[in-house]
């Protein structure tokens, strides 16, 4: 167990997903929720499925409430009903907007100026449980889906500091969502990471950091695949309406600034890296690495992030 001084919050023990094939040698390595609960020497279980085992695992833990938040597994309504107090979910989305697998990527792509975390009871619906409280956060036009994660982790805290004392003496009130107006967001791909520069370049800017660390999007610079880490839509362009040069053109400046030309507008990527390399800025990347003079990125379809119903359940990897 480990108790948390100031609130006498006891923690009795953590499930989180099996130890996972990582790196380039595909060694079994712990997640950092594991590796956490381990420093703290909580009893860490890692069921491949969560089933009655699972189930009476929990129950010899004797929890009040259980949290969950991105754990990956469905769980049944007898695993849920185990906490005196039930099972809460820190969904980060400002539901009902963003259910499912990528609310922190898909809201950063879809131009979302703010976003948060809420606070609600788990049910068999995807993200559909009626709702407690909620944290916000903003978001800004240089921020990645990196950054806006790490502060959606304190606003994880703020939420329950300020919501289990009133679960515990029973007054937390909880307020069903307005169905009608959520959206839907899927699990990634590596297929993801692919950028139209016919579109807008709000648009195209807004994909680049909303996938980035992971599927992260990449563009053909003659030649050569180099990974994108932050890109800005550039207000300094002044041709903000359509263009007369072709989408995906490559300007370099005297600045040393890389802009590509989009359907409408242009972007300024200003964090790249190529295979084996590390993440540099576009300064650094143009001092080892020349771009062809008149280069066009090419263009491709960027697949759908949001839906107005669920994404299909089947597997999306092949």
């Amino acid at each position: 167990m480990a108790r948390d001084a100031q609130s006498g919050i006891v923690l009795v023990g953590v499930f989180t997903q099996p130890d996972r094939p990582c790196g380039r040698g595909q060694q079994l390595a712990a997640n950092a929720i594991k590796t956490w609960a381990s420093g703290l020497d909580l009893p860490v279980h890692q069921p491949q499925r969560v089933d009655e085992a699972s189930q009476r695992i929990l129950e010899s833990l004797q929890p009040d409430v259980s949290l969950v938040m991105a754990y990956g597994h469905i769980l049944r309504d007898a695993f849920i009903g185990v906490p005196r107090l039930g099972t809460l979910n820190l969904h980060t989305s400002l539901l009902p907007r963003y259910r499912g697998a990528s609310p922190i990527q898909t809201a950063i792509a879809a131009g979302e100026v703010e976003t948060g975390v809420t606070l609600m009871r788990i049910v068999r619906a995807l993200d559909a449980g009626p709702v407690a409280d909620v944290e916000k956060t903003p978001i800004a036009p240089d921020d990645t889906a990196y950054d806006v994660e790490q502060r959606l982790a304190v606003c994880s805290v703020r939420l329950l500091q300020r919501n289990l004392p009133q679960l515990a003496a029973g007054t937390l009130v909880f307020t069903e969502q307005v169905h009608g107006l959520a959206t839907y967001c899927r699990r990634l791909l590596k297929s993801d990471g692919v950028l139209d520069f016919t579109g807008e370049a709000v648009d195209v800017a807004a994909r680049i950091n909303g996938l980035f660390p992971w599927p992260a999007c990449s563009v053909d610079l003659g030649g050569l695949q180099v990974k994108l880490g932050l890109a800005v839509a550039d207000e300094a362009m002044p041709d903000k309406g359509p263009s007369e040069r072709p989408p995906g053109l490559l300007i370099l400046t005297e600045a040393g600034a890389v802009r590509v030309v989009c359907g409408r507008g242009s972007i300024r990527l200003r964090r790249l890296q190529r295979p084996g390399g590390r993440m540099l800025s576009a300064e650094e990347f143009l001092r080892g690495y020349r771009v062809p003079e008149g280069w066009v990125i090419p263009s491709a379809p960027m697949p759908a992030l949001v839906s107005s119903v669920p994404f299909s359940n089947k597997p999306l990897d092949v």
